[in-house]
This record gives C-alpha cells, sequence and structure tokens, in this order.
C-alpha cells in the first residue's frame, strides 16, 4: 500500500489549523476522501489507501444537515480503534466546496459536489457543439464557490471548425481561460499543466460523453480511469458512475465527476452576476434600477440586443438563471419558516408537559 506525503495532496496551513485538536490524540490522522459511498469512505493517508465507516456523530450531522456529510476531496480525522476499525470522525473546515441544488422540488437543501478544488475545468466537447447555457451555469456556480474556473473544450481533433467555436465560448466566459485541447492526441495539453501541479485539485465538471475521463488519463500520463467509445450520435455514454478524487503521479490531483444532466443554482447570485458581467454593466444605464430587460422601457440591456452588440441568446440565459435563483430562494425561505414553526411546536408542547401536574 503506498503511502502519501500530505502537501501533496494540498496539507496546508489553512488545513492543518483546523486539525489542533485532534493533533494530541495519536489514534487520529489526518485524510483526503478520495471516494465517498454508502456511509464508507476512502482516504488517502500517510499510511496509504484506508477505508472509514463514518461515525455516529457524523451520521447524525449529515442526517440534519445533507452539507455536512464528507464528500470528494474533503480533509478528515481518521481513528484507528484497538479492534482495527477505523472511523472519519469530523470534517476539516472546507477552503472551497462546490454547492448545487437539489434536483428534487420537494426538497430545497444544497448538495455538495466536492470540496477543497483550486480549479474547475468545464468540460465540454467542440463535438457536437458546445452548448454555451451549460457553460454560463457551470461557471457561475464555480465562481459562487470559490474556485478558480477554467473552459476545457475538448476533441479539437474532431471539430473543423474549432477556432471559431473558441471564440463563441470565450464570449460566453468573461474572466475565464479557454482552451480547446484534444486529450487523444496531446494537442493544447501542455497549457493545463501548471493547474495540476503539486499540491492542487482541479475538478473536472461537464456533461457525459464530453472527454473527462480520458481528460483525467491524459493528465496523469497513464490509464487511471476507464473510458468508453462516444456513440455514433455524438452522445455522451455515462462512463464515470461516482466522484472520485485521483492522486496523479506529477503530484496533481484531478476529481473525476459523473456526466451531470441537470445542476440546479444554488446561493450562486454573485457567480451569475459574474459570468454576466456584460449585462451587469449594461443595466446600469437602464431607466429602471430593477428592470428586468424584458419589456420596460429605456432598457439599455435590450437596446445593446437590438444594436447586435449583445446576443440574444445570452439575455434569455441570464433570464432563466435569474428565474432559477428566485425560486431557489423561495423554496429555501419556505422550508426555513416550516422548520422554524415546527420547532416551535415542539418547544411548546415540552413547555406545556412541563405545567402538568
Amino acid at each position: 500500500m503506498s503511502s502519501y506525503d500530505l502537501a501533496s495532496l494540498g496539507w496546508d496551513e489553512f488545513f492543518a489549523s483546523g486539525y489542533v485538536e485532534f493533533e494530541s490524540d495519536p489514534a487520529i490522522r489526518p485524510g483526503r476522501v478520495t471516494r465517498v459511498d454508502r456511509g464508507r469512505v476512502d482516504v488517502l493517508t500517510t499510511a496509504g489507501l484506508e477505508h472509514a465507516q463514518l461515525s455516529p456523530g457524523l451520521l447524525a450531522a449529515a442526517a440534519e444537515d445533507p452539507t455536512a456529510q464528507p464528500c470528494t476531496g474533503d480533509w478528515l480525522a481518521i481513528r484507528h480503534w484497538p479492534d482495527g476499525r477505523v472511523s472519519a470522525e469530523a470534517v476539516l473546515t472546507r477552503k472551497t466546496v462546490f454547492l448545487r441544488a437539489t434536483v428534487t422540488p420537494r426538497v430545497s437543501k444544497g448538495q455538495v459536489l466536492a470540496a477543497n478544488i483550486d480549479t474547475v475545468f468545464v468540460t465540454e466537447g467542440l463535438q457536437p457543439e458546445p452548448d454555451l447555457g451549460r457553460i454560463e451555469r457551470l461557471l457561475a456556480l464555480a465562481w459562487q464557490n470559490g474556485a478558480e474556473p477554467v473552459v476545457v473544450l475538448t476533441k479539437s481533433d474532431l471539430a473543423g471548425d474549432a477556432e471559431l467555436l473558441v471564440a463563441d465560448v470565450t464570449a460566453a466566459a468573461p474572466g475565464a481561460a479557454v482552451y480547446a485541447v484534444s486529450a487523444m492526441t496531446g494537442a493544447g495539453m501542455g497549457v493545463l499543466a501548471p493547474y495540476v501541479a503539486p499540491g492542487r485539485t482541479v475538478a473536472l465538471l461537464g456533461p457525459s460523453g464530453a472527454g473527462k475521463s480520458t481528460l483525467t488519463n491524459a493528465l496523469a500520463t497513464v490509464q487511471v480511469m476507464a473510458t468508453r467509445a462516444p456513440r455514433a450520435d455524438h452522445k455522451g455514454r455515462h462512463t464515470t458512475v461516482h466522484r472520485e478524487l485521483v492522486a496523479l503521479p506529477g503530484g496533481g490531483m484531478v476529481i473525476d465527476t459523473p456526466g451531470l444532466r441537470s445542476i440546479g443554482l444554488w446561493d450562486a447570485d454573485a457567480g451569475v452576476d459574474r459570468v454576466f458581467a456584460d449585462i451587469d454593466a449594461l443595466s446600469a444605464d437602464c431607466r429602471f434600477n430593477d428592470c428586468e430587460h424584458d419589456s420596460e422601457p429605456g432598457c439599455a440591456v435590450r437596446a445593446a440586443v437590438d444594436a447586435g452588440l449583445l446576443a440574444e441568446r445570452r439575455l434569455r440565459s441570464w433570464q432563466k438563471l435569474q428565474r432559477e435563483l428566485i425560486w431557489i430562494a423561495s423554496r429555501t425561505d419556505a422550508r426555513l419558516r416550516a422548520e422554524n414553526a415546527a420547532r416551535w411546536r415542539r418547544i411548546s408542547r415540552e413547555s406545556r408537559s412541563r405545567m402538568r401536574p
């Protein structure tokens, strides 16, 4: 079983400061989560790859708040028991966390996709053409959650008009670097090397068929993830079925994720503003401060669309994300009101019970 140097796994003063309370206990060591599966976590430590069960305390915390459950990329305090058992006792404070809204309309809490990410590779294939709306959505989540977003357009060897497609994506991704690469031929891969330097973590996000597993293998320079041939209609095949952190031979780490059919925004107002900085700048000249850029008089954004200075598609994408943010906020407020009402009902019942003779 190979051992790991904590610094190469991303350990630094930030995580060390959160581990102080455990330092005096010789039965506990820090470890980084590579995979979570039904109450069990696979963890990389100085002793190698270990398997730990979630402690009762962590299970209780996760039942109360799903975001408290360990996820891929987390740093944990791992306890070794005299009988050979290994348990995950605590999740150390996260430096960054990638949250999405849960897809069920009855639940309005966030779901953690991955934690402690330095860079998000928003991965989209050039064949078929990139989905600009999906790229904007993933960029908003990356900006919101503190990671540096980079758009990686794969399969450049299959696209005859790669330069035009890159220009379209660049216009939809202000402030983010955009690269066209081919993991199969190696073209353009050199520009990605600094992002996976020792101690740095990259998360790959994108749809099935975008080539995330092939890209991971190319970054690792060895076969570390299974891949599948694309379908004849170019639609994605699911290769990765769980989130997994892969330690690369050069010292960096990649978190490969399953293809995301849908990914809801969660508390991503600032991220959306960052992605649509052009619309935000134009709106400063709108007649009304609360302009929705639809049919209001004196709308500078609509004027820019009519003049050909802003793509109609981009405005519609912004409006769609704004509606989604409002819906998520309303669901969250309703849930909080219901939880508070239930709490006060419980307190009232307990108070009446204590007053009875």
